[in-house]
């Protein structure tokens, strides 16, 4: 049967894959909406915890709702107990039915790390791959995984050697180590070196900021596609060839009206509650823009969705 991943590699006709990769905090369904509108071919959901789920946390499931509209859509699990990941992909299953699960191995936070999880769970071999075997064995849903070049004493060449065997059906390589965190130079050659080590999909992910980096980056390792996280954070459209030369009159333009869609969108899903991570969001949107720390402090300082409305009506 071919999986949800294929299926759009072939659609694609030889044009990148663009997913907008898991953030937490930033990726939920009314960003995830926008992303969709402005061209994302896979979405995946915000990192959720394995263990949170199986403690019947309503949070954790309440964070990974999605619409029809969002399909095809993957949720992203972090932790280090085996049998929670089975648990979870079961619970997963039946109150979500996403598409397609991802297991993290990239995440660099420290709460994470402490819990095995993450780029810690990359640097342990023997238990990752049980992981990625519970996994397969309790799913028929394509699996997905993240990784960084390196975790700790293992690089991403022995993690991928360990578990070349296993039907993954995709990869996401975030082309910095951990140490590195979220800066520094991407590597490129190893995320091309991968393909000899792993048999499906691969994705590039880190430091992409604009169209033009997504080409740069599929010429030069001859991967499938991209996933963009922080990159998309303030321009969605970064998943569209046709905004890619968008000047800086165009594009207040269009971050005045996206940002309204957006605040309408955070307000339907997640009411009073979600209004701290709007402002997140609109902080991202006006980044650069004359007069973008005078209209922080007033977005930061409001105290509901009018108020923001108001604001961005007024620009």
């Amino acid at each position: 049967m071919i999986n949800f991943w294929e299926k759009i590699k072939k659609n694609k006709k030889g044009k990148p894959i663009l997913a907008l990769a898991p953030l937490a905090g930033y990726t939920d369904s009314s960003f995830r909406s926008i992303c969709k509108d402005f061209g994302a071919d896979v979405l995946y959901s915000e990192m959720a915890s394995v263990s949170a789920i199986h403690y019947k946390s309503d949070k954790t499931l309440d964070l990974l709702k999605f619409s029809k509209k969002e399909r095809p859509y993957v949720v992203q699990l972090f932790g280090s107990d085996k049998n929670h990941f089975i648990e979870a992909i079961k619970v997963i299953e039946k109150e979500i039915n996403p598409d397609g699960f991802d297991i993290n191995f990239g995440c660099p936070v420290k709460k994470v790390l402490k819990q095995g999880a993450g780029s810690k769970l990359m640097s342990n071999l023997k238990l990752s791959r049980e992981i990625i075997e519970a996994v397969l064995n309790t799913t028929t849903k394509p699996l997905s995984i993240k990784v960084r070049t390196q975790a700790f004493s293992v690089g991403l060449i022995d993690f991928l050697k360990n578990i070349q065997d296993l039907p993954i059906s995709a990869l996401m390589i975030h082309g910095r180590t951990l140490k590195q965190l979220f800066s520094g130079p991407i590597d490129l050659k190893i995320i091309k070196e991968s393909k000899k080590y792993f048999k499906g999909l691969i994705l590039a992910n880190g430091g992409i900021e604009n169209y033009q980096d997504i080409e740069k980056i599929i010429s030069r390792t001859g991967v499938d596609g991209v996933g963009i996280g922080r990159g998309a954070l303030g321009f969605p459209w970064i998943f569209s060839e046709d905004f890619k030369n968008l000047s800086k009159i165009d594009r207040k333009e269009m971050v005045k009206k996206i940002a309204l869609k957006h605040l309408k969108l955070h307000s339907k899903n997640k009411g009073h509650l979600g209004l701290g991570e709007l402002k997140g969001h609109l902080v991202w949107y006006f980044k650069g823009f004359n007069g973008a720390s005078k209209l922080r402090t007033m977005i930061m300082s409001s105290q509901n969705y009018q108020e923001i409305e108001n604001i961005l009506l007024k620009l």
